[in-house]
């Protein structure tokens, strides 16, 4: 009998999540507690880490998962990391439901960094009006460079203010419009995006504004993680549960 595991954050997890429940799948959809109020799931959810590769192991063994799909973050890489090795010694079956990264496209500006620090170095330049979409667990990285505006558009307020001297925080959350975002960073004369590659469509809206603004970003590329099988649409996952022998009860 299947039991799986979703480790999810994402609007992919959710999407899964919302087929496996059609389907007859138990599980579980654990989050990392990151966000003060994660969507509702339509299946039983869990909040907060399990201890590292041990704990996850360990976990998997005493709840008899039989598969574990990873739907976080492209940008979660040691939860993605711990759950290949947990995964490879429980002997649990692993996928990750993960999207593509974004490609430039004619009229993008972009400058690559491999991670926040080749974003912070990169800022070490005269004051600049600054859209920072990294999330709020980056913000105090920035604090080497006080010289400049931050636009911060975070899911939940912060619960301190950010070392940042110049800044401005609004709360919301996607999915966002292009257009919406375009008059965003027209209202606060933005003239620099710095944004991970998140991949997907709704993170997606600042790329694009940037681009019809003429708006130079500095794309934060997407860390390596271990060998894993990787799927991009929820009917891969279903098609790969059905290879690794999940039963869905229907």
């Amino acid at each position: 009998m299947h039991n799986l595991l979703i480790l999810g954050g994402t609007t992919e997890a959710t999407a899964f999540a919302n087929a496996a429940a059609a389907a007859g799948l138990r599980g579980t959809v654990s989050f990392a507690g990151r966000v003060e109020r994660p969507k509702r799931q339509p299946l039983p959810q869990r909040i907060g880490g399990f201890g590292g590769v041990r704990g996850l192991a360990d976990y998997l063994v005493t709840h008899n998962i039989t598969h574990v799909v990873d739907a976080t973050h492209p940008f979660a890489a040691q939860m993605s990391g711990n759950a290949v090795a947990a995964c490879a010694q429980a002997g649990v079956p692993l996928a990750a439901l993960t999207r593509a990264a974004w490609t430039a496209q004619a009229g993008d500006r972009w400058t690559h960094v491999p991670d926040i620090a080749g974003a912070v170095a990169t800022l070490d330049q005269p004051a600049r009006r600054v859209m920072l979409a990294v999330g709020r667990m980056h913000l105090a990285d920035f604090a080497p460079n006080p010289q400049h505006f931050y636009l911060l558009r975070l899911v939940d307020a912060p619960k301190a203010l950010p070392p940042l001297p110049d800044h401005h925080v609004l709360v919301s959350r996607g999915p966002f419009t292009a257009e919406d975002d375009r008059a965003l960073m027209q209202v606060h004369d933005i003239d620099l995006v710095v944004s991970k590659n998140a991949g997907g469509t709704g993170a997606y809206a600042k790329i694009a504004a940037a681009r019809d603004l003429g708006l130079p970003v500095l794309m934060i590329d997407r860390p390596a993680i271990a060998a894993r099988t990787e799927v991009t649409t929820v009917a891969e996952v279903m098609a790969w549960l059905d290879h690794a022998g999940a039963d869905r009860g229907v």
